[in-house]
């Protein structure tokens, strides 16, 4: 098959997996000069990938739109008339084999990710304390496009710069001068969400080591009023759920100087735009893939593995272990920010 020149690659799903995609995809287009991608995804993910070029973006509502069916085969339609001359499916899930199959039906070529489903359930059975770390996703995800006679090289990724509204410059020039961290400690479940008591001891612990920094949170609007009992010090932290659309919050994020975050999206997202990012783990482990590009352990801290040996309890963080209920006692606010302290003082 000669090399494609006009991609569709399709990635539905959740924040954090959307997001990984990102640096693939700028690396891909910034590395094969000429090439024409198209991204298939939900709306709301439209500004993570504006500032790529070569690439468009189609959001796609497949729980209204889309739905079912007759909406999945609409959307074929739609997107065949764009005429790609492969399809990179990056998500592997029914809908995203129903549209493949369609387009393989009519003759193009279609490359799937192997999402190493029978390694992670090793890695579940086994635990990574006997285990081995995994190839990250953002591998398997250039792995489609290399198969595809592309090359690809995610060590070369630049990161993405987006520029700055006037809302968000207005916003940033209060702390000119400062050191911005962003504290994201919530997660979809509570097996990867640090309890807000040890939270708010982080941050506090933070603030004593340097007294030119200010503290960001984020967290979905629903999840404002959690983040308020987080502030110890109105005047250097700054809860901002529900204060930002999305775009605007994806360039405060490339302005920070380190991202805290669990297992989430957010995460992924300050990786985007080059910010370094220290997570924090609980039941779920970095050996599954799913670290933010470019961290090393240095960056990481996860409860004692000896004392914990079945971690990971699942891929996603859905089920906690029996017995494993109380894992956040492991892993002390004084231990986390022990770790964080001497590469807030390096900023």
């Amino acid at each position: 098959m000669a090399v494609p020149e006009r991609i569709l690659a399709i990635r539905f799903s959740a924040l954090g997996d959307v997001a990984m995609t990102v640096p693939v995809l700028s690396a891909l287009t910034s590395q094969n000069p000429g090439l024409r991608v198209r991204m298939l995804s939900r709306p709301f993910f439209t500004p993570l990938f504006r500032h790529i070029p070569g690439l468009e973006f189609v959001g796609a509502d497949i729980d209204r739109t889309y739905k079912g069916l007759p909406g999945l085969t609409r959307l074929f339609r739609e997107q065949r008339a764009w005429k790609p001359q492969a399809v990179a499916d990056l998500h592997n899930v029914l809908r995203t084999q129903y549209l493949r199959t369609l387009f393989r039906a009519t003759g193009t070529p279609v490359r799937i990710i192997d999402k190493g489903r029978k390694e992670k359930r090793r890695l579940i059975r086994r635990g990574a304390l006997q285990f081995t770390p995994l190839r990250s996703t953002h591998e398997r995800y250039a792995d489609v496009f290399r198969r595809l006679g592309f090359r690809l090289d995610l060590s070369l990724y630049r990161p993405l710069q987006p520029p700055l509204s006037g809302q968000t410059q207005t916003f940033l020039n209060l702390f000119r001068g400062q050191k911005i961290i962003g504290y994201a400690p919530l997660a979809k479940h509570p097996g990867k969400q640090y309890p807000p008591g040890g939270s708010r001891e982080v941050i506090r612990r933070l603030l004593d080591a340097r007294s030119d920094i200010v503290v960001l949170l984020f967290g979905a609007p629903s999840e404002k009023r959690l983040l308020d009992t987080l502030i110890s010090d109105p005047d250097r932290v700054f809860n901002l759920a529900g204060l930002f659309d999305f775009a605007s919050e994806l360039e405060i994020i490339s302005r920070l100087h380190l991202m805290i975050a669990m297992d989430s999206g957010n995460g992924h997202l300050a990786a985007v735009y080059g910010v370094p990012v220290f997570t924090v783990w609980g039941i779920t482990h970095p050996y599954a893939g799913f670290a933010p590009l470019g961290q090393d352990g240095a960056m990481q801290i996860h409860p004692p593995l000896e004392q914990f040996p079945r971690i990971p309890c699942s891929v996603y963080g859905n089920k906690i272990c029996p017995g494993y209920e109380k894992i956040w006692d492991a892993l002390p606010p004084e231990a986390i920010a022990d770790k964080l302290i001497p590469i807030v003082q390096t900023l």
